[in-house]
């Protein structure tokens, strides 16, 4: 059983949290401030609910799902919050086009994760989770076809951790793909470009971008 700190309340995080609380772990559900802590659900006796610091702060793993565009900021001032610790992170930062759907690369040429390392020297930071629809991270057997979840990090104990979470998430060991250190996170955010067209087809259908072999 392990302490897990979501940065983010949204569809993303609490998505995460149901299911890991699922799975046996405590879960602490990061909130941006106090009040709008205090004022969240009751989500049973393993998921509680704090301002983003007490959940870093609290928690032997963190998994960032706060808007892309914003998590760098955020999370830039938990440092010392989260040194010495795992950082799954399962965002995309991208510029809204008018319809709110993802547009530009937020960093072009490069990627969150890697701002997110480079900031936080002292944390693992692992991508992962990034490259398909909210409801798919927690139930990739749900769709007919076999869904890749692809990781990158700089750390192998950090990833081999990670891997661990993603099975008891229902990823089969076959369908997560390693690509390598977190430079390679720029390739998996890059795809994110794809997702605006395929929701403006097919709404919010469960998909995943992923290989085929």
């Amino acid at each position: 059983m392990t302490h897990i700190g979501i940065l983010g309340a949204g569809r993303v995080g609490t998505n995460l949290a149901h299911a890991l609380s699922a799975a046996g772990h405590h879960l602490t559900l990061g909130h941006r401030t106090q009040s709008d802590a205090t004022a969240g659900p009751t989500d049973g006796p393993r998921i509680r609910h704090a301002d983003h610091r007490t959940a870093a702060h609290t928690a032997d793993i963190v998994i960032n799902a706060t808007p892309g565009d914003s998590s760098l900021e955020r999370l830039s001032a938990l440092r010392d919050e989260l040194a010495g610790k795992i950082l799954i992170d399962v965002s995309n930062a991208t510029q809204d086009d008018a319809d709110g759907l993802p547009g530009a690369l937020r960093y072009p040429g490069g990627s969150l994760a890697e701002q997110l390392q480079a900031a936080l020297p002292d944390t693992h930071v692992v991508k992962t989770l990034n490259t398909m629809l909210f409801t798919v991270m927690t139930a990739p057997g749900a769709l007919n076809t076999p869904p890749t979840a692809y990781l990158s990090g700089d750390d192998e104990a950090a990833k081999r951790t990670v891997t661990g979470l993603l099975g008891e998430l229902g990823w089969r060991p076959e369908w997560i793909e390693d690509l390598g250190d977190i430079t390679t996170a720029r390739a998996t955010e890059a795809m994110i470009l794809v997702v605006p067209h395929v929701l403006r087809r097919n709404g919010l259908a469960p998909f995943a971008v992923s290989l085929a072999r």
